[in-house]
């Protein structure tokens, strides 16, 4: 069998890139993706397999049955696109100003549709059953994942809910045709922190005569909160404090009422997580009123963390050595990087792994998120098939 998924993804592989082209080149944002869901359900509608739409406005799921018995597996891809301006000049650029794909997403779903004619080929010889869940908003919070839950993604139509989910995801640092994997925890959570300080405005050239200097407050609470971290996070808990914004729109000569500051927060444990969430706003409180300001603290909680659970992450590895190789196969670290597919993974067993898509020699070593980010489509030579390979043997062992 694996020869033979091997073969039908290199015959999937020119309509799964020109799958991934027409994504790319209309790129849609959170919640936005009507044409790409159309663009999904369409191509999905020949392969026979039961179609949900209209989930969480623009996902999809589709199912379909084995021919033999065994599991239910859950396969994930994300749809949405990012606001960011394309600067790639490729010939299937971005067509909507101000919107492109930037984190892979037309990747992950034009491999899943090919893993779907993949796995649509074989339907005699799979044990079990899938369902191929299309997403939106994994870029915008609430998630598209956590409105796919709440509106019955997992276990609508009367169906029980799968035994397993996997989730794949391009990684530029990765030479195209590798496989990354990693067990436990391997994602932050990801919480936005807003603070607020008040004093009062007035003349640069009499600070004496104002009750508070919110400027002045802002700049101690910015260095306060640092020992959130420092001081009191375990030290065998990674988690970053960072703030990227600091707003105090006054003057040179003016002195503002109010200073703002916008972070992240970050962390790979869940009970520090909302721990410190509570210290962040008693040192920005208390700071602040310490130089005779006042703070408000706003938290917006994010996606959780993402822990990948043993078995299943044991089975992408050893899918992974069968499929490309040892020598393709990477054991990754743990990623400070924020994912929706954190919400399945709390509901499920499951794994959440990379696929490589740098090609240093073709110039393509973009970061995620950037303008110049692309992947080497090489890498759609192996993503589908991998992903169909992963399921069917799943689907053999009865995992």
């Amino acid at each position: 069998m694996l020869e033979t998924i091997q073969s039908l993804s290199n015959e999937v592989f020119d309509d799964v890139v020109q799958l991934r082209r027409r994504i790319h080149k209309n790129p849609e944002l959170a919640f936005e993706e009507h044409d790409t869901a159309a663009l999904v359900q369409n191509t999905l509608e020949p392969l026979n397999l039961d179609l949900r739409t209209g989930i969480a406005e623009t996902g999809l799921i589709a199912t379909l049955e084995g021919g033999r018995p065994g599991p239910t597996l859950m396969l994930r891809a994300d749809m949405d696109a990012l606001p960011i301006r394309e600067e790639t000049a490729l010939e299937f650029a971005s067509e909507n100003d101000g919107a492109m794909h930037a984190c892979g997403h037309d990747a992950h779903t034009s491999s899943l549709l090919g893993t779907a004619m993949i796995l649509s080929r074989i339907r005699d010889d799979l044990h079990g059953t899938v369902r191929f869940l299309f997403q939106p908003s994994e870029e915008k919070l609430p998630g598209g994942a956590s409105v796919m839950i709440d509106e019955g993604a997992l276990h609508g139509n009367g169906q029980p809910a799968p035994d397993t989910i996997f989730g794949q995801h391009v990684q530029p640092e990765l030479e195209s045709g590798h496989i990354g994997v990693c067990g436990g925890m391997y994602m932050a959570s990801a919480d936005e922190v807003y603070v607020t300080v008040r004093g009062e405005g007035g003349h640069a050239a009499g600070p004496h005569q104002l009750e508070a200097d919110a400027t002045l407050a802002a700049a101690h609470v910015l260095t306060a909160l640092q020992s959130v971290i420092s001081r009191n996070c375990p030290p065998d808990v990674p988690s970053v404090l960072s703030f990227g914004k600091l707003t105090a729109d006054g003057a040179t000569n003016v002195i503002p009422e109010t200073a703002r500051l916008e972070g992240t927060f970050r962390a790979l444990d869940e009970d520090w997580r909302f721990r410190a969430h509570d210290l962040i706003e008693r040192v920005a409180t208390r700071t602040a009123q310490a130089y005779g300001a006042e703070a408000d603290v706003n938290i917006t909680v994010g996606y959780p963390a993402l822990y990948n659970h043993p078995d299943p992450t044991e089975r992408v590895r050893e899918a992974a050595l069968e499929y490309v190789g040892k020598e393709r196969v990477v054991d990754l670290d743990p990623w400070f990087g924020g994912e929706d597919f954190a919400f399945y993974l709390q509901e499920l067993p499951g794994s959440f792994y990379r696929i490589g898509t740098r090609n240093e020699a073709a110039g393509i070593t973009h970061g995620l998120h950037t303008p110049q980010f692309t992947i080497d489509e090489e890498a759609l030579r192996t993503a589908p098939g991998f992903m169909a390979y992963l399921t069917w043997r799943c689907g053999a062992n009865g995992t």
